[in-house]
């Protein structure tokens, strides 16, 4: 007779499900406007909103990632990092020369930022997971991998491994930010 072990719930915590399904929700929104994105950044340009929306979107991740990396007062150092971080996006949201390509940063960084605080709180509560930083770029990217293969059979959309690239450096960008925030509030309850 073979015993049955016990097996672990799939998630660790409330927070960890939590985290799971923002994950989620967002990815199934990104894969939602698969077929109207080029609709959408059209009409936000012609109304002259397309700035507007990718600062809204811009603010929407560093929100996301201060809300999920600060969890009590920040002091000097994390405001420190939060003001670096922030002006990295910024340079990067200026240089970047096609608007729509800024989309991938604000998206996949906020899956990135979910992604990373669900491996944390997952490794927080007593499970193994080897190297989270890497482990949510890694994933970050395939999610955006994935993406750009669904456009591939839409019309009027392409696939484009720039694009990749881009979804890739969101979330190292977004997964960097958190973890420096993360280090910095070390810092600071270690003095």
């Amino acid at each position: 007779m073979i015993s049955s072990a016990r097996s672990k719930p799939l998630f660790t915590s409330a927070r960890e499900r939590r985290l799971w399904v923002w994950t989620l929700a967002v990815v199934a929104a990104i894969y939602s406007t698969l077929g109207l994105a080029r609709t959408l950044a059209g009409e936000l340009r012609n109304r002259d909103l397309l700035d507007a929306a990718f600062v809204v979107g811009a603010l929407l991740v560093g929100v996301t990632i201060v809300t999920l990396a600060l969890q009590t007062r920040p002091g000097g150092t994390e405001i420190g990092v939060a003001l670096g971080v922030a002006a990295a996006y910024l340079m990067v949201f200026i240089r970047m020369g096609i608007p729509e390509e800024r989309t991938h940063l604000i998206e996949y960084g906020i899956v990135a930022a979910f992604i990373y605080e669900a491996l944390i709180e997952r490794a927080r509560q007593g499970r193994r997971v080897p190297t989270v930083p890497l482990i949510a770029v890694v994933a970050t990217a395939l999610l955006g991998a994935l993406d750009e293969s669904i456009q591939a059979l839409l019309p009027g959309r392409v696939f484009d491994p720039a694009d990749i690239l881009v979804n890739l450096i969101a979330g190292a960008m977004a997964v960097a930010a958190s973890v420096a925030l993360r280090r910095a509030r070390g810092r600071k309850s270690l003095q």
